[in-house]
């Protein structure tokens, strides 16, 4: 048994999720959790470098840097509240925060920032980072990485599961009865486009429950339009994030719906996020019995109602309601501690099924801590 601790900042940059979990005997279980918010001048730099093209090196060089400062104090505070000192803890997995990923470029890449020699050298405690450039180097696109961990933590003897997580961008793990590989992948967004509309409009950075787009109703025509995206029609492996479903692509959508009202774009929004999901699973994993629910997306009402409604009969749970489950709100950043312990153990982390890499790689850049007789 060993204890590890998860580092995650997602699409929706919302904050930082820290998780310690402790991992051996084919167990892992989250002890504690903390949420790291982001300071408001660097938050607002991250989500305009997500949604940029152009970076000057003076600000791609600060920004790591920065980034690795508040991983470190995310891990610290955890540190503190858990009363684990850093020799109790065998490492830190950081995921970082993503600024681009482009898995289908001439030269694919995947760009995460937070430097991890910093987490290292603050905490004091071994850091694995860089999870996502080693399976693309071996031919995969990066992403999703989780599914591997899905496979690990949920995987049933006698049902066939679907694990649904719903960040910023969604992805969806499909987990066979029989023990067969996981297969997974990003069905499009998740809360990334109805952030940046509540963002734009309320001036708020997300719609509680759902609140405000349960004032609206869909537009079909504009539902129709946003889903005849090619994205949606391709076939596994795939991945996306925030800089192809940003301010640009909504749009170049909007312009041809005129007229509607704020909340009916809401609302909109809120329907492509559940009918591309249901639209995925239907094509991708007719089999599921269940659905199993993670991420911020967990918490809103108004999508999970209309997600249950479009997925019935199949059943719609969180990933807390089952059996040696997880909170819903920590499944990822767990997912990075246990990829670290991966990393440790000289265990392949990613799932070519899932990623489309040529064969498993060992994912990570191993971080070691500081030498603790050093002053």
């Amino acid at each position: 048994m060993g204890y590890y601790i998860g580092l995650m900042s997602g699409t929706s940059m919302d904050g930082i999720d820290a998780a310690l979990v402790e991992i051996g005997a084919g167990r892992t279980r989250l002890l504690q959790a903390i949420s790291h918010s982001w300071p408001q001048t660097l938050q607002s730099r991250l989500r305009r470098q997500a949604s940029s093209e152009a970076c000057t090196l003076r600000e791609y060089g600060e920004l790591d840097h920065l980034c690795g400062q508040e991983f470190a104090r995310a891990a610290l505070r955890l540190m503190d509240a858990s009363g684990l000192n850093a020799d109790r803890i065998r490492a830190i997995g950081s995921h970082g925060q993503t600024i681009h990923h482009r898995p289908q470029a001439p030269a694919p890449f995947s760009l995460q920032i937070g430097d991890p020699n910093i987490i290292a050298e603050e905490t004091g405690v071994t850091v694995v980072a860089d999870f996502r450039r080693r399976d693309m180097a071996a031919g995969g696109q990066g992403a999703p990485l989780v599914p591997a961990f899905h496979q690990a933590v949920f995987q049933h003897p006698t049902r066939n599961r679907v694990i649904l997580n719903i960040g910023g961008i969604a992805n969806i793990t499909m987990l066979p009865a029989s023990g067969q590989p996981a297969t997974g992948f990003d069905t499009g967004p998740g809360n990334c486009l109805m952030d940046l509309w509540c963002a734009r409009k309320c001036g708020l950075p997300y719609d509680r429950n759902g609140d405000w787009a349960a004032q609206g109703a869909p537009d079909a025509g504009l539902v129709q339009t946003l889903l005849d995206d090619a994205y949606f029609q391709l076939p596994p492996p795939k991945s996306t994030g925030t800089e192809y479903f940003g301010p640009e692509w909504l749009e170049g959508k909007l312009k041809y719906h005129p007229g509607l009202s704020d909340e009916d774009v809401q609302a909109s929004l809120l329907d492509l996020t559940a009918s591309s999901i249901r639209e995925a699973i239907a094509r991708w994993a007719p089999a599921a019995e269940e659905i199993l629910v993670c991420g911020g997306g967990a918490h809103n009402q108004a999508l999970l109602h209309r997600l249950s409604s479009l997925a019935s009969p199949i059943p719609l749970m969180s990933t807390g309601d089952v059996r040696d489950g997880l909170d819903p709100d920590w499944v990822e950043a767990a997912a990075f501690a246990w990829l670290a312990r991966q990393a440790l153990e000289g265990i392949p982390g990613n799932l070519p099924t899932v990623t489309g890499a040529r064969h498993p790689v060992i994912l990570g850049g191993v971080y070691p801590a500081r030498n603790h007789g050093d002053h």
